[in-house]
């Protein structure tokens, strides 16, 4: 028995959203190269980053935009599908400017792009710090692809009605205010000392809501619904099913960030451990070792985690010693919860097939990984 086609390969939604980005990569490349040829790198490292993904946030916007009337084969299917690369290209934009601030090795198991235009600042001999030339090359690459979602959002709007348009990008623009704030809750979170258990948590859910959350999936919900102009009520029930869904897909993210396989998830094990990532695995793992009277658990875990220079040893060691709290099991009780909250309202939309059920699919797709 062969497996069901993924959703984002559907009615040619992936086929779709890479022509636009494809289009997209070539009309900056002619540009680029115009200006001079030592710009290519820059497209090379736009092109790399865009080629890769699960499209998870094209997927949302699409068939929720077939959940709410949006009829294939019309000009407005290729407009929801530039949308798609909007957002793909906008993802792209926050993980070169990640990468940067986290000051990760690898994405998608290739070297993060800052590491990769290092590494060519060495094989060149060229001058100055290597590593301040790859950061400023990554920041540069996010500027360059945040133009191009803006780009590619702009010449996808007149194909659409325009009340549904102007709603829509009042979604998008929220959305990426949300995350660039996230971000910097991120940022700050990690910078702050530890405090009490009840604040710890409460910083990890607004970094978990604002950066990646809402971004990931109730953002794409609620964007593809109103493309199809659907009324208030229907943003209403999207953002009821998208929120707990995208919370239980960022907690199952925290959970694949200590324990996952590198394999599967393109990054080292332990990134988040090193990086000092304030999640709420990482606060019920503390609060349940004050809890017990832990102190040697609650020295270990501050004292470790942040730590660039742990190796694989002491990342193992953190590692288990998380997994002995129980953390991971609450984690896991928080992500049935909210995803089963999510199903509910599902139901409780009425949704047409096919979309209900790819939108289902979807949402498995983004909770049940686990490696």
């Amino acid at each position: 028995m062969t497996d069901a086609p993924a959703p984002v390969d559907l009615v040619d939604l992936r086929a779709g959203v890479d022509a636009a980005l494809a289009r997209h990569v070539a009309r900056l490349r002619a540009e680029v190269v115009a200006l001079s040829p030592d710009g290519a790198p820059l497209v090379d490292a736009v092109e790399s980053m865009v080629s890769g993904g699960k499209r998870l946030r094209a997927a949302f916007c699409y068939w929720s935009w077939r959940a709410h009337g949006g009829t294939p084969g019309t000009p407005q299917e290729a407009a929801v599908h530039r949308v798609g690369a909007a957002l793909e290209l906008f993802q792209a934009a926050a993980l070169f400017h990640d990468d940067v601030m986290d000051d990760s090795d690898t994405r998608r198991g290739r070297p993060a792009a800052h590491r990769a235009f290092a590494t060519d600042h060495a094989a060149r001999s060229l001058l100055g710090d290597g590593e301040r030339f790859g950061a400023a090359a990554a920041i540069l690459l996010g500027d360059l692809a945040l133009v191009a979602s803006e780009r590619e959002w702009a010449e996808a709007a007149p194909t659409l009605p325009r009340d549904a348009a102007t709603t829509a990008r009042e979604v998008f623009d929220l959305m990426r205010t949300e995350v660039t704030v996230g971000q910097y809750l991120d940022v700050l979170a990690q910078a702050l000392p530890w405090g009490d258990d009840d604040g710890d948590e409460r910083r990890a859910l607004d970094v978990l809501r604002a950066k990646s959350a809402r971004y990931s999936v109730e953002h794409p919900i609620v964007l593809g619904a109103a493309l199809a102009g659907a009324d208030e009520a229907a943003l209403a029930g999207c953002r009821k099913v998208g929120l707990p869904l995208g919370e239980a897909f960022q907690l199952r993210d925290d959970l694949l960030g200590v324990f996952g396989d590198p394999a599967t998830t393109g990054k080292p094990a332990g990134d988040d451990l090193r990086e000092g990532k304030r999640t709420v695995l990482v606060a019920r793992a503390l609060r349940r070792a004050r809890a017990a009277g832990d102190d040697a658990t609650v020295q270990t875990l501050t004292s470790g985690l942040g730590d660039r220079g742990l190796t694989d040893d002491r990342v193992r060691t953190l590692a288990s010693t998380i997994a002995a709290t129980g953390a991971p099991d609450e984690v896991e009780r928080l992500i049935e919860e909210r995803t089963a909250r999510a199903f509910t309202e599902i139901e409780a939309r009425g949704w047409p097939e096919p979309a209900r059920g790819q939108l289902v699919a979807l949402a498995h797709a983004a909770v049940d990984r686990r490696a």
